[in-house]
């Protein structure tokens, strides 16, 4: 089995391995800048695995930004049958996709 780390970003967890791209809430680093995610919940090197309480100490995600993106539209439509009354709202999620380039134990 290979390592892989659980980490929290934008308040939802993630599992990650070594490789993996993933889409998360905007992060404010530039492109192509290399961030560290630290808020680790648990952390495996393939045989182990440690659990944090709620945090792993010293373990550490180096993740490298490849592009902010903004997700898929979504629709909220309300209607009051027999009022007349309808509300249309629309949302688009800021998006940052992230690359995985090492999972680090403590």
């Amino acid at each position: 089995m290979e390592p892989y780390a659980i980490v929290e970003t934008g308040g939802k967890q993630y599992l990650v391995k070594q490789g993996d791209s993933l889409q998360v809430e905007r992060l404010s680093a530039e492109v192509g800048a290399k961030v560290a995610l630290d808020s680790v919940l648990a952390v495996s090197d393939g045989k182990e695995l440690q659990v944090g309480t709620p945090m792993v100490k010293g373990a550490k995600v180096a993740v490298e930004v490849v592009e902010h993106v903004r997700g898929p539209k979504v629709v909220s439509f309300v209607k009051r049958r027999r009022k007349g009354s309808q509300r249309k709202v629309g949302h688009r999620q800021e998006l940052t996709v992230l690359k995985v380039a090492d999972v680090s134990k403590a």
